[in-house]
C-alpha cells in the first residue's frame, strides 16, 4: 500500500479488527468493535510528528461484543460499564444514551453510553477513487429500535476527515435520544504542560452530584468558559488538563449559537500538532467535559489514567434518564435529539489535523469558511490555514 493514495483497508489495531484510512497527509484508524474512532494522525511519509492525540486506555482492551461477566467483570467492572470500557478508546458515539443506564436498563442489557458503543460494527459501502476515499459503515441498535450510518471521506492532499451520521427510527413512534460525540484526549499527547484545549463556549455547569467524593470543581456552580470554581475555592482553566492528581471533573458548556460552526480542539505545542471538530449549533449545542486524573481507583482504572473528554453533542451532562428528564432545558437550550417516526435524521460534521508553526502557544479561536479552516493564536497574526474542500 502506499501511502501517497487514498486508500481504505482492513487491519488490527492493538489486535482489534479496525478499517484503517488515508491518504499522503493523515491515517485514521475505525474499530468494527464499537465504532471507535482510535487513531487520527499525520502519516508516516510526512515527516511531522505522528502522535496519536486520541486516548488509548492504560489496560488491555477487548472487542466489546466478546465481554462475558463471568470472565471479565473483575477486569474491567459489572456488564453495564464493563462492556464499554472493555473496548473504549478514542472518539466514542453515544447513542441513544449518554450516561448510565437505569438498574431496569441495565438489567435488560442496555450499557453505559447506549448501544453503539459495545456492537460490532459492519461495512456497508466503499467508494475509492484517485481523489479520495469514503467507507460507510453501519449498526442496528435492537433495544433503542434504531439503525444508523456513519460516512466518513477523506479527500486527497487535506487533512480533513468529513463525517455524515444518519439516524434512522424504525418504530411507529416519535422518539427522544442522546447523540453524543464522546471525543477523549490522552498521553503523550495530553499533558498540563504542553497542551492546551478550546471551544466556542459560553455558560457553563458543573455536575451537581461531583465525581465520587474526588471532585476538583464545585459541585452544582454555574461559570463562564473557560474559568470553573474549584471545590476549594478559586478558579480553575478549564483550558489546561491535568491540573490536580487524584481529582476528576464533570461539567457542561453551551456553545455559541451566535457563530455559524462551532469547534472542540486540542493542540500539544511541544509536538506541534493540533486536533479539532466543527460542526453545527443546531446538531450539537453541548459539549461535556469530563477528565479523569488518577482519581478512580477500582477496575480497570486503578489509579493509573489520565484523559480529557471534549464530548460535542445534543446533550449537557452524562447522566441517568430520570436525571435527564428532570433536568430539562438548561439554559433555554434542548438537551436531546429528535428523529420522528419511521423518519430519518442526518448530521454533518468534520474533524481535522493541523501542524503547528514555531512559535504557537495557545488556542485564540478557530474560524471554518468555505474551503479553509482558520486556526488563530496570539502568538501570531497570521492564522494557520488547513485546506477543507468540503467545508460550506
Amino acid at each position: 500500500m502506499a501511502e501517497s493514495a487514498p486508500y481504505c483497508e482492513k487491519g488490527l489495531w492493538h489486535g482489534r479488527d479496525a478499517y484503517v484510512l488515508g491518504n499522503e497527509k493523515i491515517r485514521l484508524v475505525v474499530l468494527t468493535g464499537g465504532g471507535h474512532i482510535a487513531e487520527f494522525r499525520f502519516a508516516n511519509s510526512t515527516g511531522l510528528p505522528t502522535v496519536n492525540p486520541l486516548w488509548v486506555p492504560v489496560w488491555k482492551m477487548r472487542e466489546p461484543y466478546q465481554y462475558r461477566e463471568k470472565l471479565h467483570a473483575a477486569h474491567y467492572g459489572p456488564p453495564a460499564t464493563g462492556r464499554v470500557l472493555a473496548g473504549i478508546c478514542g472518539h466514542n458515539l453515544c447513542l441513544d444514551h449518554f450516561g448510565p443506564p437505569s438498574e431496569q436498563e441495565a438489567a435488560h442489557g442496555l450499557p453505559l453510553h447506549g448501544e453503539a458503543g459495545v456492537l460490532r460494527w459492519r461495512k456497508r459501502r466503499l467508494a475509492l477513487t484517485r481523489r479520495g476515499v469514503s467507507v460507510t459503515l453501519e449498526v442496528e441498535l435492537p433495544i433503542a429500535g434504531l439503525h444508523f450510518e456513519r460516512a466518513i471521506n477523506l479527500r486527497r492532499g487535506e487533512s480533513v476527515v468529513y463525517y455524515r451520521e444518519t439516524v434512522t427510527n424504525e418504530r411507529k413512534v416519535d422518539h427522544f435520544f442522546d447523540w453524543q460525540q464522546h471525543v477523549t484526549f490522552g498521553p503523550p499527547f495530553l499533558t498540563h504542560k504542553d497542551c492546551r484545549l478550546a471551544l466556542s463556549g459560553t455558560r457553563g455547569l458543573v455536575y451537581s452530584g461531583g465525581y465520587e467524593g474526588k471532585e476538583l470543581l464545585k459541585s452544582g456552580a454555574e461559570f463562564r468558559w473557560p474559568n470553573a470554581p474549584r471545590a476549594t475555592g478559586g478558579k480553575v482553566d478549564l483550558t489546561r488538563p491535568l491540573s490536580r492528581r487524584g481529582r476528576g471533573i464533570l461539567a457542561t458548556v453551551l456553545l455559541d449559537r451566535r457563530r455559524t460552526l462551532q469547534y472542540v480542539a486540542a493542540c500539544n505545542v511541544r509536538y506541534g500538532v493540533l486536533l479539532g471538530y466543527t460542526f453545527r449549533w443546531e446538531d450539537f449545542p453541548w459539549t461535556a467535559i469530563w477528565e479523569e486524573n488518577h482519581a478512580r481507583k477500582y477496575p480497570p482504572w486503578n489509579n493509573k489514567s489520565e484523559a480529557r473528554g471534549m464530548e460535542f453533542g445534543s446533550s449537557p451532562l452524562p447522566v441517568k434518564p430520570a436525571e435527564a428528564i428532570a433536568l430539562g432545558r438548561l439554559f433555554g437550550t434542548p438537551s436531546c435529539a429528535t428523529v420522528p417516526a419511521r423518519g430519518r435524521k442526518s448530521i454533518e460534521y468534520a474533524a481535522f489535523l493541523g501542524a503547528l508553526p514555531k512559535g504557537f502557544k495557545d488556542l485564540r479561536d478557530i474560524q471554518v469558511h468555505k474551503g479553509a479552516i482558520e486556526i488563530h493564536s496570539t502568538s501570531s497574526k497570521e492564522p494557520l490555514v488547513l485546506e477543507g474542500s468540503g467545508l460550506g
